[in-house]
């Protein structure tokens, strides 16, 4: 992935566990991810960096299985991706609306593609 830092507000963001082999989640873990980290409507400034990707305060290492997409008829880019926070797996979706959904789609595309890793390595 990229060399370059990509940063920007995210208009939703869902978390879930994942992979189902992982360890399941206690109680605190699920309740922190649906307050901190699942959006329900509200913004979240996302930052894509090297290998990793963060979220707010919460930072997830060795992404992998990266999805980038503009669904049709919407005016929103997509990225889906495996990631590991430090107590927790998970499987990350994460919405960019707005005017600059395009700018941001490419964006997207080149860190996932960037030079660090390569083309193709990470989907």
């Amino acid at each position: 992935m990229g060399g370059k830092t990509v940063s920007f507000l995210a208009s939703r963001v869902f978390v879930h566990h994942w992979p189902p082999d992982a360890p399941k989640w206690d109680r605190h873990t699920e309740r922190q991810v649906e307050e901190k980290i699942n959006s329900g409507g509200k913004e979240k400034r996302v930052t894509l960096d090297g290998g990793s990707v963060q979220i707010d305060g919460y930072r997830f290492e060795g992404v992998s299985k990266v999805g980038v997409t503009v669904p049709m008829f919407k005016k929103e880019a997509r990225m889906v991706f495996e990631g590991h926070n430090e107590r927790f797996d998970a499987h990350v979706h994460v919405t960019a609306g707005g005017k600059d959904y395009l700018e941001i789609f490419n964006k997207m595309i080149a860190w996932r593609d960037g030079p660090v890793h390569g083309p193709g390595k990470f989907w």
